[in-house]
């Protein structure tokens, strides 16, 4: 599809994208970072037309793969550059500033690739790891719509001719993009509901993508259905899930440190956004005693505020990665609940801070920052959307009882 034409949520896609020129290898930290970079630079100045006119990031997103950061996180022993927590971080922090839809779309593509590092086995780590170096992409499908009912979830079947996931989920950012779907699925053993992730590939026979997220921001992250119809997977798709939250893993951790980051580069482009408005179109309050915007001693003070916050955020979730490198390197009870809480604190100012950048923007920009033509308004609806992932009344008091009564978060993915 051109990135010159815009689309109707609704749309069904059945093409799967095709790998084009095999990825770059990333091979250090400071080469992640640089790239990550280029790639910001790359995507910021078309971020407003795109929002606008949701424009579908086909092009972009090639480019993004063949960069080589899709790679990034994959352990050196597989071909991968095995970048630190707080590398990975700073790229989609940096990311995200220059388009927020980018930070999100492979969100949970390294999501996937953790629950692989995690409880894969070997050989489905070499066959993974070595598809995605090529420049290959992971979707989801994780979220359900809401239904208790066994029988309306999301299922594996395991039958005489063969192994079958049948069921929809929602929430599915990047499988409109992807090449492989990583889908949470229940199984009915004779021990119970077990919970499992198959990777299942876009082109199965029975797969149905469908562009129908409608929400008011992240607009072209491809948020939107995938529908399994009686999908025959391979059980060396088949990935244990459930399992790897019954012992102490980073799992949750590095799921929770991206979102973070998301927001809080989301937070970093509307402050960006800012300082250019008000040096060029600002006007200084009738009482200020002043001429100029940049002048005015209430709206420094204000934005003084901002910059103090998204520091601090900046800090936090610094800090918050070196707990989750730490915890992939020891993973035992402790370091992993201390790897949550740090990441909790982090998610907490950064969900915090970036709402505030982004609704400061407009109160120092005055009426003129609404206007359309400037598109500013893609910030908070950025940020104001994907910040509604995990409620961060829930992290205050994960937080809170761990610092009082010792007590360790759950391992859910979400904390």
């Amino acid at each position: 599809m051109s990135t010159q034409q815009g689309t109707q949520p609704g749309r069904q896609y059945d093409p799967a994208p095709t790998p084009g020129t095999p990825a770059h290898i990333i091979r250090d930290d400071a080469e992640a970072i640089v790239a990550a970079q280029q790639f910001a630079a790359y995507i910021e100045q078309d971020a407003q037309e795109r929002d606008e006119k949701r424009i579908l990031p086909w092009k972009e997103l090639d480019v993004f793969s063949q960069s080589g950061l899709w790679g990034v996180t994959i352990p050196k022993e597989y071909g991968g550059a095995g970048v630190s927590n707080h590398t990975l971080a700073q790229a989609v922090v940096t990311i995200a500033a220059a388009d927020g839809n980018f930070g999100h779309i492979p969100q949970n593509h390294f999501y996937a690739l953790e629950v692989l590092r995690v409880g894969a086995s070997e050989e489905q780590k070499k066959f993974f790891f070595d598809r995605i170096l090529k420049g290959e992409r992971f979707g989801n499908a994780l979220a359900e719509t809401g239904h208790k009912d066994f029988k309306r979830r999301t299922v594996l079947t395991r039958e005489k001719d063969g192994w079958f996931v049948h069921g929809k989920k929602f929430y599915a950012t990047g499988a409109l993009y992807a090449h492989w779907i990583p889908t949470l699925v229940t199984a009915q053993e004779e021990q119970g509901e077990n919970r499992y992730l198959v990777i299942i590939p876009r082109t199965a026979p029975g797969v149905t993508i469908i562009d129908d997220w409608d929400g008011f921001g992240q607009r072209v992250t491809g948020s939107g259905s995938v529908i399994f119809d009686r999908v025959r997977v391979e059980p060396e798709w088949v990935v244990p899930f459930q399992s790897s939250f019954e012992r102490p893993t980073t799992i949750g951790p590095v799921a929770q440190i991206l979102h973070a980051a998301l927001d809080l580069g989301i937070g970093h482009g509307a402050f960006k956004a800012t300082l250019p408005f008000v040096r060029e179109h600002g006007r200084a309050w009738i009482d200020s005693g002043v001429s100029q915007a940049t002048d005015d001693p209430l709206l420094l003070d204000r934005l003084g505020d901002v910059y103090v916050r998204l520091r601090a955020a900046d800090l936090l979730l610094e800090r918050s990665a070196g707990f989750v490198d730490r915890a992939q390197a020891r993973p035992t009870e402790d370091t992993v609940a201390a790897a949550s809480v740090a990441v909790a604190e982090a998610k907490v100012a950064s969900t915090e801070a970036s709402l505030l950048a982004a609704t400061r923007l407009f109160e120092l920009g005055g009426t003129r920052s609404t206007l359309q033509e400037f598109g500013l308004d893609r910030y908070w609806r950025n940020v104001r959307t994907h910040t509604l992932h995990d409620p961060v009344r829930w992290k205050y008091r994960f937080i809170g009882d761990y610092v009082l009564n010792g007590k360790r978060p759950p391992r859910n993915g979400t904390i």
